[in-house]
């Protein structure tokens, strides 16, 4: 044993001159990156995880890799994603086959069916492998300890028929029909949850189209997007509480987070997810529940009840003196990584409460503290308002 220790220590050196160039000066550059957190509180028994359920990459028509998708999102502070490929619309598929020519004697393949939005494939379908993309998410993915969600997105004009995403699914592939109604059905006999994606992108309006008015009909549709990258749909969040569907925001990535939201100023997009573990049945489980709400743009919109038990969960609160009056001066301190705002009456102005802050307010006597919380939404322009019992 005594040998092996004196090779040991005879080793360090040489090591650490493998490690260290005394001519380098490190810069900051070199110091390993970090992971950005978004601190939220347990509320109701539930954790709060941070999920993305719309992404896309090179295999479909996005500029990144799946196993970048996953480092992103790690260093975003998510917990989960959703690799969601469109299965009618794979842009780079004709330049991954130009690529690869070399393969085939230098005879180029040409690339089939994949536009799919407004006609229908020909007989040869589509020949690529839709589920590879989660594939290789999955495996990046244990290096991260984030959770991949297989699913790929059902793609078709935009206007008159919409996108929906298929969550859970079990084999892409099997996913296309001609008629977008079949593909939905497709996905939900294999086990899928359906999210109804951007429900007023390149519309005058976020009413249904006939089309979805079917696919809500036949029970085809489990939740929706309330925001998709910039855009937040405000009547959204009255349409998922009448028809019982879960809230989602999702950032639809096709450049990169840093570049649509970091270098901004911004938090990406999130579909904020109450369950008791991050694991596919922990987070279906809370989608089938709908115990969600949506983060975007510093807005968090959804369920009342929900709104405000995330917001009671993330402060804390105390008297911490009273005048001769008996007014009451009462210290709130946020406790999580969003910044509330809230009014205090109808005509006040909105006042920031600020991550990891602490905020001092007058109360008179025998009066409650009564706050209406404008940057959380529980239908169209309609804010939760709390009673603080300061009594």
């Amino acid at each position: 044993m005594k040998r092996i220790f004196i090779a040991f220590l005879a080793l360090l050196p040489l090591s650490a001159a493998a490690q260290y160039n005394p001519e380098t000066l490190r810069t900051p550059v070199a110091q390993p990156p970090q992971r950005v957190e978004f601190v939220l509180p347990a509320v109701n028994g539930y954790n709060i995880y941070k999920v993305d359920l719309h992404i896309h990459s090179i295999y479909s028509d996005a500029e990144t890799t799946p196993a970048y998708r996953v480092r992103e999102a790690y260093y975003d502070g998510l917990d989960a994603i959703a690799i969601t490929e469109h299965v009618e619309y794979r842009r780079i598929e004709p330049k991954m086959l130009k690529f690869l020519k070399g393969y085939t004697g230098g005879k180029a393949l040409k690339a089939e069916n994949t536009d799919l939005i407004r006609k229908d494939a020909t007989e040869s379908g589509i020949k690529a492998d839709l589920n590879y993309p989660v594939q290789e998410a999955v495996k990046e993915s244990k290096k991260y300890g984030i959770l991949v969600i297989p699913g790929a997105e059902i793609t078709r004009e935009p206007v008159k028929i919409g996108h929906f995403n298929a969550l859970f699914t079990k084999d892409n592939n099997t996913l296309y029909d001609p008629d977008p109604l079949v593909s939905l059905k497709n996905a939900r006999k294999q086990g899928a949850l359906i999210q109804h994606n951007h429900p007023g992108w390149r519309r005058t309006s976020c009413a249904k189209t006939d089309f979805e008015k079917k696919a809500y009909a036949e029970g085809l549709i489990d939740g929706i997007e309330v925001a998709n990258g910039g855009s937040l749909y405000l009547p959204i969040t009255d349409r998922a509480r009448e028809e019982n569907l879960f809230v989602a925001s999702n950032t639809d990535i096709h450049t990169t987070t840093a570049e649509y939201y970091r270098l901004k100023g911004q938090n990406r997009n999130m579909t904020l997810v109450f369950a008791k573990e991050c694991t596919l049945e922990g987070i279906r489980e809370a989608l089938e529940a709908k115990r969600t709400l949506a983060y975007a743009g510093g807005y968090i919109c959804g369920n009342e009840q929900l709104l405000k038990d995330l917001f009671l969960a993330s402060i804390r609160y105390e008297v911490v003196g009273t005048d001769k009056k008996g007014t009451r001066t009462v210290r709130l301190t946020n406790m999580c990584s969003f910044t509330y705002q809230y009014k205090t009456s109808k005509n006040a102005l909105p006042v920031d409460l600020k991550p990891f802050q602490s905020i001092q307010l007058n109360v008179a006597k025998g009066k409650n503290l009564k706050l209406t919380l404008t940057n959380l939404l529980c239908g169209d322009n309609v804010h939760p308002a709390v009673t603080l019992d300061v009594k």
